[in-house]
C-alpha cells in the first residue's frame, strides 16, 4: 500500500469517530495542530522518529504538551498511529482528513491562475461562479501567472477550464498553422 492510500485509511476511521462524537471539525483541528507541529519543528519530528527513545516516553511528553490542547480520542489515535510506526504520515492524514471534511461540507477546493493581481470584488465574483458551475461552495487559490496573458484558468479534481487569452491564442495559431490556403486564382 502507498503512503497516500495508508493516510486515507487512517483519515477515514477518524472521521468516522470525529462524526460519531459529533466533533468532525475539533478532531480536525487537533490533527492539523498536531501535524503542523511535525512540518514546522525539526526536533518534534527527529524526537518522534528516533529509535533511540522509546514508544512509551514519546506518548509522555506528547500527553504532557498536548493533552490540554487535543481531545483525547484524537490524542490516542496520534498514539496508535506511533504503535504502528506510522508517524511520518500525519500530516498527509491531516490533508486526507480535511479531504474528507469538505467533501461532507460540499466544499470544493479550486485552483485558479490569473494574468493579475484581483481587485476588491473580483475574487468574491470568482467564488460565486464557481459554486454555481461547481454546484457546490467554491473556495478558491488564486495564483498569479502574468504568461496568461489574460483571462482566468481553473481546475478543481479533474475538471480543468482554461479561458486565458494564452490558451486562445495557441488554439488560434494551430488552426492558422493546419488551415489549407489555397492560392487558386480561377
Amino acid at each position: 500500500m502507498t503512503g497516500e492510500t495508508i493516510a486515507r485509511n487512517y483519515a477515514d476511521a477518524l472521521f468516522a469517530l470525529g462524526t460519531r462524537e459529533g466533533a468532525v471539525e475539533d478532531f480536525g483541528a487537533a490533527l492539523d495542530l498536531v501535524a503542523q507541529l511535525l512540518e514546522s519543528e525539526p526536533r518534534f519530528r527527529t524526537f518522534l522518529d528516533t529509535p533511540r527513545v522509546g514508544v512509551d516516553a514519546k506518548k509522555t511528553v506528547l500527553r504532557e504538551s498536548l493533552g490540554d490542547r487535543v481531545p483525547a480520542l484524537v490524542l490516542n489515535f496520534v498514539f496508535l498511529v506511533m504503535d504502528r510506526r506510522r508517524q511520518r504520515l500525519l500530516p498527509r492524514m491531516a490533508v486526507e482528513y480535511r479531504a474528507l471534511v469538505d467533501e461532507q461540507m460540499g466544499r470544493a477546493h479550486v485552483e485558479v491562475s490569473v494574468a493579475r493581481e484581483l481587485g476588491d470584488g473580483e475574487l468574491d465574483q470568482i467564488r460565486q461562479e464557481l459554486s454555481r458551475i461547481l454546484n457546490r461552495e467554491a473556495i478558491p487559490h488564486v495564483r498569479v501567472r502574468p504568461e496568461l496573458v489574460g483571462g482566468i484558468a481553473f481546475r478543481s479534481g479533474d475538471t480543468i477550464f482554461d479561458g486565458s487569452v494564452r490558451r486562445r491564442l495557441q488554439r488560434m495559431r494551430r488552426t492558422l498553422m493546419t488551415t489549407d490556403v489555397s492560392t487558386d486564382q480561377g
